[in-house]
């Protein structure tokens, strides 16, 4: 008995450490902010040039082939922050314009490579997404948050880290915001005590169509779990919770769990917990997330197709380290068994390399 109210009560406890953020504190600082240098810039210039000479397709592309002896250890600073520390960084002043699309993605798969294991990110098996607006409205149980302008309330993705990196910015809005997982488990604990016990409970999230034909079409998870140490692990998306009720086999909601729902998209959203950041062409956003949610303004996009808001998506999987109930490790591809180790992957899109 003794043991059951000792993690009773573990899970009631407040969360601490670096992870544990407001967005108000950091708005007008910089800790989070890596600015290229000109020498960072000329060592990602010559590993695209390396790339180039190797002649392999894009999915082919190790770290190896990307050689970074000087930002590497930089790249190790990043990914001990993202998986130990605030849990983001963003990284700016990356090239995007003048070299062009496949360049960039080029250098995107690179310094992705020094972070983390690229996982499918749909059940096509696509490991670099590309994030734009397709016209498609979100209330379309086959839609994904990355095929619309509409706005999209605070969330996390499928896998360990998300990076995103800015190509073509919109007309207007289509700002991004930044929550602290852990400030939103602290927030529920002390606004609405008799609540935190339902984010440990199991719910249920719709697949949105990404799921192999014998699985079934929506995933069980709790919100969120104690790691070793103490450390928190969030999953949430309203929208696929709400969804998953349309399959018969899916309990339903209760009123408390709506109760809570509406709180932590309150907490979420208020200008003390959230930091908002408006990517320009060239940013990289880094957010581990486990520890981070994040969230998107609706956003009006330009007229001409060659200018239309447009980034580059990786998901990937921490390298070393197992979370609680497994690793957020993408979407199974159809009709595809999918390795567990990275050289193997399946390749999806065998684009060479420009010259």
């Amino acid at each position: 008995m003794t043991g059951t109210t000792d993690a009773a009560a573990a899970l009631h406890a407040p969360c601490s450490g670096p992870s544990v953020w407001r967005g108000g504190d950091l708005a007008n600082r910089e800790e989070w902010i890596l600015r290229l240098s000109s020498d960072q810039l000329a060592e990602i210039d010559s590993a695209l040039r390396e790339a180039r000479r190797r002649d392999l397709t894009l999915l082919k592309l190790t770290a190896a082939d990307f050689p970074l002896p000087a930002l590497a250890g930089e790249l190790e600073r990043i990914a001990e922050a993202l998986e130990h520390g605030r849990g983001f960084v963003l990284v700016k002043g990356l090239p995007v314009e003048q070299p062009g699309e496949p360049a960039a993605s080029a250098v995107f798969w690179g310094l992705g490579q020094y972070l983390g294991r690229p996982v499918p990110q749909n059940a096509d098996g696509h490991m670099l997404g590309h994030v734009r607006d397709t016209g498609r409205s979100l209330a379309d149980p086959a839609t994904r948050g990355y095929q619309t302008r509409a706005e999209l309330p605070f969330h996390t993705d499928g896998a360990d880290l998300l990076a995103l990196l800015s190509l073509r910015t919109p007309r207007s809005g289509g700002r991004t915001s930044l929550v602290s997982s852990a400030a939103i488990h602290n927030a529920v604990l002390d606004l609405r005590p008799d609540l935190t016990e339902r984010l440990y409970r199991t719910y249920f999230f719709d697949r949105r169509e990404e799921h192999a034909p014998e699985e079934p079409p929506y995933a069980a998870a709790p919100l969120a779990a104690r790691l070793p140490g103490g450390a928190l692990s969030m999953r949430y998306n309203r929208c696929y919770l709400e969804s998953a009720q349309r399959f018969s086999q899916v309990p339903r909601l209760e009123p408390a769990d709506l109760e809570l729902f509406d709180l932590i998209d309150a907490v979420a959203a208020s200008h003390k917990l959230r930091l908002d950041i408006d990517l320009r062409a060239g940013d990289l956003l880094l957010l581990n997330t486990h520890t981070v949610m994040h969230a998107r303004a609706e956003f009006e996009d330009r007229d001409q197709p060659e200018l239309k808001r447009h980034l580059l998506r990786l998901w990937l999987a921490f390298p070393h380290r197992l979370r609680i109930g497994g690793a957020r490790d993408g979407v199974t591809p159809r009709d595809v068994i999918r390795p567990r180790n990275a050289a193997s992957q399946p390749e999806t899109s065998p684009r060479r390399l420009p010259t």
